[in-house]
């Protein structure tokens, strides 16, 4: 049994989206990061970080692992799936999720801050992080021309971009003319376990289209940035 620790973020959705490709058996426990409940002691013994997603494996003397990074590897080694053995293969996967990890998910996260989150419009600050990600948008566009999926096959790497890349509108970012990555993107959302696992720990809709819902995860994204 796996002991999932998230919240609703596309940091979160990769813990979860991989759990149920995997297909492996997990108990989600919500982690209120607008009430600060990942500062909370319990949840530091987890992950010192105090951020989301962790994992906790009872079937394991109880090992945590934190980073969304980390966990995606950890499951995939543990299972033998959605990541290559061979050393070459391997770390093409690897390659990929960093990008994602060192580019698409924070470059993209501040596009979130400034385009939706501050309460002031720093146009400068706007334009750099939705530029940045377009230009990554069209790293992954190009790296897709040449192939079905980012590493030679479909691993951790393609559910770890996609759980970002699929908010790029909450981001203010486009996927015109990138026809490789609109593919990707809409053969992706129909591999096993995606739909579910972006409906973890529960769904929230379309805030684009929902007003109340999107000003309501707003205001709390605002509070968690002000503390």
């Amino acid at each position: 049994m796996i002991e999932l620790y998230t919240a609703p973020t596309p940091n979160g959705h990769k813990a979860s989206c991989t759990l149920e490709a995997l297909a492996l058996d997990y108990k989600t426990h919500f982690v209120n990061i607008g009430e600060g409940e990942q500062k909370a002691a319990d949840y530091l013994a987890i992950n010192p970080n105090g951020r989301i997603p962790a994992i906790v494996d009872r079937g394991n003397d109880d090992f945590a692992v934190f980073e969304s990074g980390a966990i995606m590897i950890y499951l995939a080694e543990m299972t033998g799936k959605l990541m290559p053995t061979d050393a070459k293969g391997r770390s093409k996967v690897i390659q990929w999720l960093m990008f994602q990890m060192g580019g698409v998910g924070p470059m993209m996260g501040q596009a979130n801050v400034f385009h939706r989150y501050f309460p002031e419009k720093i146009q400068p600050a706007i334009d750099r992080y939705q530029n940045e990600s377009r230009r990554l948008f069209e790293v992954l566009d190009g790296r897709l021309a040449e192939n079905a999926w980012l590493a030679d096959d479909y691993s951790i790497a393609d559910i770890a971009n996609w759980c970002w890349v699929r908010t790029h509108k909450w981001s203010g970012v486009s996927v015109d003319g990138l026809d490789n990555l609109q593919r990707w993107m809409s053969v992706m959302k129909d591999q096993p376990g995606m739909a579910k696992g972006v409906d973890v720990p529960f769904s929230l809709g379309n805030l684009l289209e929902d007003d109340e819902g999107g000003e309501e995860f707003r205001q709390n994204a605002r509070k968690m940035l002000q503390k």
